[in-house]
């Protein structure tokens, strides 16, 4: 396909404001879905996080990988028990888990990014301890809720140009303990260690929905409260808008729940007025301001 020289070149001054409004500042980026699964969508995801770092964009990638966790057990015959329709992690299944996060995934999305000329780490909460955790429901087992963050490491890896990409297994408080993360949760609370200018959340769904099926643009904490509460945010986006509450409640400036499936969807976000998904914050406008805040 013959692009148009004039075309592209309007497009790059166009993204200029918000090149410089982004300049320096972090992102955090939880990827996972459908996305993970496909090479040609991991290429790209990789390609726009090398990008990113490129215009001076901080990307911390923070990622999931049930698919492939469910994969290995049932190869191995390991049996999953539920416990209100939550997985209970035992001994077995969070080796395994640790196993199929911190190995096959991690080293997946840092070799798609320096394929494409980045320079990533994979790391894992347990690395620097990053992430310490308790049981987030004893009966679940080793399910962790993070309740101490040392964010350091990060600070160091992409200060020196690296990408850092975290594979959500956490240390625990006691001795010898490994806990599974949700990948959002993870992503949240590493957002708000850092203080992140935005975290997004990557998903299979284009935003959060109205009443009416119409992806919004742009709601408040106070809209998500409400819509939860009327059971207009259901299922699954439960725990989506719950880390970005949580997320925003510990100095996040902005959280977004985009379509992963969408290419490009994270530099839609960033360098364009439209923006992609939907934005949760306060005060902030969609059509974003030039310079940054």
């Amino acid at each position: 396909m013959t692009r148009d020289p004039i075309a592209t070149a309007r497009t790059l001054s166009e993204a200029l404001p918000y090149l410089q409004r982004y300049a320096g500042a972090v992102v955090v980026v939880k990827f996972g879905g459908n996305a993970m699964g496909n090479e040609a969508a991991m290429a790209e995801f990789a390609r726009d996080i090398v990008l990113m770092r490129q215009v001076g964009v901080n990307p911390v990638v923070v990622h999931g990988g049930g698919p492939m966790i469910n994969d290995l057990l049932g190869k191995l015959g390991i049996k999953s028990e539920f416990v209100r329709g939550k997985r209970v992690t035992d001994k077995a299944t969070v080796e395994v888990v640790e196993m199929v996060l911190s190995g096959l995934v991690n080293k997946r999305i840092v070799q798609a990014i320096n394929d494409q000329g980045g320079r990533a780490v994979g790391i894992s909460g347990k690395d620097d301890d990053l992430m310490v955790c308790v049981a987030d429901d004893p009966e679940l087992g080793f399910v962790g809720k993070p309740v101490e963050m040392n964010v350091q490491v990060l600070r160091d890896l992409y200060g020196a140009g690296i990408i850092p990409v975290v594979a959500p297994v956490a240390t625990g408080m006691a001795e010898n303990e490994t806990f599974n993360v949700n990948g959002d949760t993870a992503a949240g609370a590493i957002a708000g260690a850092l203080q992140a200018d935005r975290l997004l959340l990557l998903t299979d769904v284009s935003g959060v929905k109205d009443g009416s099926g119409q992806v919004l643009s742009q709601i408040t904490p106070d809209d998500v409260r409400a819509m939860t509460e009327s059971g207009t945010i259901s299922g699954g986006m439960i725990p989506k808008t719950e880390t970005a509450l949580a997320a925003l409640e510990a100095g996040v400036r902005a959280v977004v729940i985009l379509d992963g499936r969408i290419p490009n969807a994270c530099l839609i976000e960033l360098f364009t007025d439209e923006g992609a998904g939907t934005l949760i914050r306060s005060t902030e406008p969609r059509v974003k301001p030039r310079g940054r805040p």
